[in-house]
């Protein structure tokens, strides 16, 4: 008996991440790594961690208790003031933690998807939704926020299949680091009204604006049309990975309560819940020194995308383009079409000991290879001008 004949058909979707393959890139020496989307370990408030640990764990037993699927409530209270920063007002009934925004994009995928359905995604965009929804056998469609595509047209290429949802991450995406602007956010909110779906709002960059004026997150535009959060479909995921520390897989999901007592059910049935020590301790911290620990992560990856940005300027040759964010972590370049991303790493690697990650990865049907994806928040600036200097030099040979 062969074992692969007993898997489930999703199981030929499920793909290795070249981003996972890549990291293990940054053990090796002389090695220098624009792939990982990862923080910066020197910026976690690691003190402040090993207090709140330590406070968490003198507490009693709770922190190493079974908790509730929902999510630790003085956490969840916090996030209620924290969305409301930004214009979303709800409760605690509201957010459901999560083990990171990524398994929040699984349950997501789970909920909504039915083999066959068709998801609305960006072309390119987070390579790690595509591997949640795949999953779920879904089809992918591209959701062209510049093209004015009418809802007519996409529901005549779902063909058989019903859309489901559309997936984007407004702020400084991953990988393209491109922002959308208020007038096309409130249209996606019109077209997901004509179609009757959902729409899934990835905010993991959210907090990381370096210059320009902040836009409303997708969700508080639509609270500002419906009045209430209940009567909303869009999804907003959220998460402390690229703020306090990704290690602690701490995210959430803010929606109507009935989207959540659904992922509820869907948890229960996961993981029962998300780790309570570490729920607690990332309560701890963000009430002690989230706004301030998140002004210094700001002002360096601020400094580290300006020395990204003046060395491509000054590098790279004639008919390569570059987007320039206005946060996260990620410049995308356009390459000419006569190159390919993963040819061109395979020659930096060898040849510069240069890492990135080749755009295909991005794109749901493939295309895209004459594009790469560069992230500078895990090097120093005199790194970034290193690295880009090696990059010039692999692309003018």
């Amino acid at each position: 008996m062969s074992t692969p004949d007993l898997f489930a058909t999703r199981a030929s979707r499920m793909k290795a991440s070249e981003i996972r393959e890549l990291l293990k890139l940054l053990d090796q020496p002389g090695i220098i790594s624009f792939a990982g989307g990862i923080p910066d370990p020197a910026l976690f408030p690691a003190d402040a961690f090993a207090n709140a640990f330590q406070s968490c764990l003198g507490d009693g037993p709770h922190a190493l208790q079974y908790s509730v699927s929902e999510g630790y409530l003085p956490l969840r209270e916090w996030l209620v003031g924290h969305m409301q920063q930004i214009g979303i007002e709800c409760s605690a009934e509201n957010i459901l933690i999560t083990s990171g925004s990524q398994q929040a994009l699984d349950y997501l995928g789970k909920l909504y998807l039915s083999p066959g359905d068709t998801a609305l995604v960006g072309w390119p965009t987070y390579l790690g939704a595509i591997n949640a929804f795949d999953a779920y056998e879904p089809c992918f469609d591209r959701l062209d926020l510049k093209a004015n595509r009418r809802a007519a047209e996409y529901a005549a290429a779902s063909g058989d299949g019903k859309i489901k949802f559309a997936y984007l991450s407004p702020d400084f995406a991953n990988p393209t680091g491109e922002t959308v602007d208020r007038a096309t956010r409130e249209s996606l909110l019109d077209l997901a009204e004509d179609l009757n779906i959902a729409v899934i709002e990835d905010g993991a960059y959210q907090a990381l604006r370096y210059d320009g004026e902040d836009i409303p997150p997708i969700l508080a535009l639509e609270l500002a049309r419906k009045g209430t959060i209940e009567a909303c479909r869009t999804v907003y995921c959220g998460s402390f990975s690229k703020t306090l520390s990704p290690g602690l897989r701490v995210g959430w999901v803010v929606a109507s309560r009935e989207v959540i007592s659904q992922l509820v059910l869907v948890k229960q049935a996961a993981d029962l819940h998300s780790p309570t020590i570490n729920q607690m301790s990332i309560n701890e911290v963000a009430r002690a020194c989230f706004d301030t620990h998140i002004l210094r992560v700001r002002a360096t990856y601020r400094r580290r995308r300006d020395a990204m940005l003046d060395t491509l300027r000054q590098e790279m040759p004639e008919g390569v383009q570059w987007t320039k964010p206005e946060g996260g972590m990620f410049v995308w370049l356009t390459l000419p079409q006569a190159h390919d991303g993963a040819d061109l790493l395979s020659r930096s690697l060898e040849t510069v000991q240069l890492a990135f990650v080749p755009g295909r990865a991005f794109f749901p049907d493939g295309s895209g290879r004459n594009t790469i994806r560069l992230s500078f928040s895990n090097s120093d600036e005199a790194t970034i001008r290193e690295g880009i200097k090696r990059l010039g030099q692999v692309l003018r040979h």
